[in-house]
């Protein structure tokens, strides 16, 4: 009886101690892109409801020059009002991904162009660049959990 209570043990000991299952980055990655991509396009089609739908329900934005905006009905107002503004559209590419070892966050670094008119109707266009944290939620999908952007570098002088 003895050996098998110290089996017992030994065995949940074993368990307890066992390395977790190695994440395999690549794949997250991949997933990553994918639905940054997705919601990308959703932004460019003004798809309100699927835009919020990357977002997680306590996320966090940072516009550039503006408070942040927190939560699912906040980010629905911004969306909604910036959607209404003349002229106004949004795309970004994600350059990178990294993925966190345990596989469960991970960030994003890219470039956006955002186009408004301004009160002549003239086309104002700028790019930017932007940050993006990432949470894998218990369904395995990936939503963004904080979202920051700002005016990207001046373009150089020219060379004379």
């Amino acid at each position: 009886m003895i050996g098998l209570e110290l089996l017992s043990v030994m065995a949940l000991l074993a368990a307890a101690t066992a390395s977790p299952a190695k994440v395999d980055v690549t794949a997250e990655r991949a997933a990553l892109f994918k639905a940054d991509k997705a919601w990308s396009e959703a932004a460019v089609s003004k798809d309100v409801e699927k835009i919020l739908s990357f977002w997680t329900d306590d996320a966090i934005v940072h516009p550039p020059g503006q408070p942040a905006v927190i939560g699912k009905d906040a980010l629905r107002l911004y969306v909604t009002e910036g959607f209404a503004l003349p002229g106004f559209s949004i795309r970004w590419e994600t350059s990178a991904f990294e993925v966190s070892a345990s596989g469960d966050m991970a960030y994003g670094l890219g470039s956006n162009v955002v186009t408004i008119d301004d009160p002549q109707g003239k086309m104002l266009t700028e790019r930017g660049r932007g940050v993006t944290v990432w949470r894998k939620g218990k369904d395995g999908g990936w939503k963004c959990v904080v979202d920051v952007w700002n005016a990207g570098p001046n373009a150089p002088p020219p060379a004379n």
